[in-house]
């Protein structure tokens, strides 16, 4: 893509409205613009970023077992009177009429929309285990939205929800989403730790938040410092196997790790000293089990094996792919901007032409812009006229990982500048080795 071509409005000066670091880059780098209260239209750089994480999401979704489809923004509120979750929810629920005077509201959470579809369709037990997922846009009515999209009103969600038939099967459902979300944090370069948590207005007895540690997070968590340590389960986990998924979730819950919400001191405090950490953290995914919480009231049940009616057990898995980005960037920044792992960075190069109109430099820019793309890279080019320095802060600014400098100084000797923008290390290379060099 080149810059010259593309839509990417970058702001000089810093919003005033924007109160934490993410939401002051993702403004001024041209991710975000807001719309309303809580409310973001995602810009091309934002939207590439986003969609890198959803590819991540999903095939660790789809590594597990999980399914996609996708469900209705708008629901009705009859699915949620059944549960009895109606008049309870509150007033983030946006509660709305359609023509016809029908009760209706843009879905905060899928939990009765999938129960009835699940109903609808699944008769017996030899249908199970099912886990369901779906990447979609939700809205809760925040009394207060701020941070940008770390808290906002409107945003994207994955959510994921699992059948089964009893109880055990249910818990090797939420073993294979714990696993799943260990190795989506991990793939976008996050050490996450997963902590116990309240169940809030979801429901259920069992849970577990995600979070990662920053120095800008939004609460303080307490945890053994030996989880920064454990090593992220593999690609080749077998989720078939019980014995062996439970032994990793085991390993992942066997030391104190919690919210300020969970938080027990004395348990805290009986670690070793040199072993307890305390950090501002950022959640996020959260999963739930509620067992028969939704298929009882809406009487969702299978044929069981002894011929019997059963309720199934369910749970529920979230995470939010646009308050993700957000905690990529509060995760990994610098004074200049924002520095991308590679998994989620917009594009993959950054070729900044230092003389652009130069014949000589534009020819070989040419030359590495098409080089670059044909062996797989997304490059953004920025042939722009303008003057070096502003083309240095820029790439900064949007922090793509690789940064190739071509100016007619070092052209002059058949080489340009290679600068990773997470460490700024640079290295002068041959024009020919750049290719060479960024596949290794």
């Amino acid at each position: 893509m080149r810059l010259s071509r593309y839509f990417m409005p970058i702001l000089r000066e810093t919003p005033r409205e924007a109160e934490i670091v993410s939401h002051r880059l993702m403004l001024r780098a041209g991710l975000i613009r807001q719309q309303a209260a809580g409310s973001f239209a995602w810009l091309p750089l934002g939207l590439r970023v986003l969609d890198k994480i959803n590819r991540i999401i999903r095939e660790e979704q789809n590594r597990s077992g999980a399914i996609e489809l996708l469900m209705p923004t708008i629901q009705s509120a009859d699915l949620w009177r059944e549960s009895g979750r109606y008049e309870a929810y509150g007033k983030e629920m946006l509660r709305i009429k359609d023509r016809h005077e029908r009760d209706m509201l843009y879905g905060p959470t899928n939990e009765e929309m999938i129960t009835d579809i699940f109903r609808a369709y699944v008769r017996s037990y030899k249908e199970l285990p099912l886990n369901l997922y779906h990447i979609q846009w939700k809205f809760r009515d925040e009394v207060r939205p701020r941070f940008g999209v770390m808290r906002s009103r409107e945003f994207l969600m994955k959510d994921a929800y699992s059948f089964d038939l009893d109880q055990a099967g249910a818990r090797h459902s939420y073993n294979k989403m714990f696993v799943a979300y260990l190795r989506t944090f991990a793939r976008l370069g996050l050490k996450s730790i997963p902590m116990r948590a309240d169940t809030g207005p979801i429901g259920g007895d069992l849970s577990h938040e995600f979070i990662i540690l920053a120095s800008t997070g939004e609460s303080e968590v307490f945890c053994h410092k030996d989880y920064l340590g454990f090593d992220t389960p593999p690609a080749d986990t077998d989720f078939d196997d019980v014995a062996g998924l439970q032994a990793i979730v085991d390993r992942w819950t066997s030391l104190y790790a919690a919210t300020s919400e969970m938080h027990d001191a004395s348990a805290f405090e009986s670690i070793p000293a040199d072993r307890r950490m305390s950090a501002r953290g950022i959640e996020v995914g959260h999963i739930f089990y509620f067992g028969t919480k939704y298929s009882a009231p809406m009487k969702a049940t299978v044929m069981g094996p002894d011929g019997q009616e059963h309720e199934v057990h369910m749970g529920s898995y979230g995470i939010g792919p646009t308050r993700l980005v957000a905690a990529l960037i509060e995760a990994s920044h610098d004074e200049n901007g924002i520095i991308w792992p590679e998994a989620a960075a917009p594009f993959d190069v950054a070729l900044l032409n230092l003389k652009a109109g130069d014949g000589a430099t534009d020819a070989a820019c040419a030359d590495l812009y098409t080089a670059l793309q044909a062996a797989g890279f997304d490059v953004l080019y920025d042939d722009r006229d303008e003057r070096p320095g502003a083309k240095f802060a820029t790439a900064d600014l949007i922090g793509i990982p690789w940064q190739v400098v071509a100016g007619p100084k070092s052209l002059a000797e058949g080489k340009v500048e290679l600068k990773r923008r997470a460490t700024g290390e640079r290295e002068l290379l041959p024009l020919g080795d750049v290719v060479a060099r960024l596949r290794a």
